[in-house]
């Protein structure tokens, strides 16, 4: 299981039982969108290989605001 924790500067995750964090810049690189742009499934895509979506996707800026 994955789980994220959203706050105005990245993301913190625990996948697989492997704690890390994700920065701000490093979502927006690799979405090339801007960080409260951005939704959960799509952080989701770049932890995991084959994530499993489930719910409507949420923006960071929805999340955090």
């Amino acid at each position: 299981m994955t789980s994220l924790a959203f706050d105005d500067d990245g993301v913190d995750v625990v996948y697989e039982g492997t704690e890390f964090r994700l920065e701000k810049a490093l979502i927006e690189d690799a979405t090339d969108k801007r960080y409260y742009d951005v939704t959960d499934h799509e952080v989701l895509q770049i932890v995991a290989e084959h994530p499993e979506l489930t719910g409507e996707p949420r923006r960071i800026g929805d999340i955090v605001g």
